[in-house]
């Protein structure tokens, strides 16, 4: 498996992806976005995320809004002004 050359912060991955270091961390804690823990203990209170370049652009990927099609059809029409209607321009 190769290894990603750039790793990201939660901080850094946010500011990438214009949120919160705390959504990042969130989409960490539900196994939505891949992350390694490099602290020391790693069962530890304080982890130490960090992310790869490829996990990040994967997450991206997943996530995006797929482009739907506008359906042909005819033009709607204008409805035409009732007798009553007053105009004015």
């Amino acid at each position: 498996m190769p290894v990603s050359a750039r790793f990201f912060t939660p901080p850094q991955a946010a500011e990438v992806l214009g949120v919160t270091p705390d959504k990042v961390l969130l989409w960490i804690k539900s196994g939505e976005l891949p992350a390694s823990n490099l602290a020391a203990n790693p069962n530890g209170e304080r982890p130490r995320w960090r992310i790869a370049e490829d996990d990040l652009a994967r997450f991206l990927f997943r996530r995006r809004h797929p482009v739907e099609a506008k359906p042909k059809g005819k033009p709607r029409k204008r409805r035409g002004a009732d007798s009553n209607t007053t105009r004015y321009f």
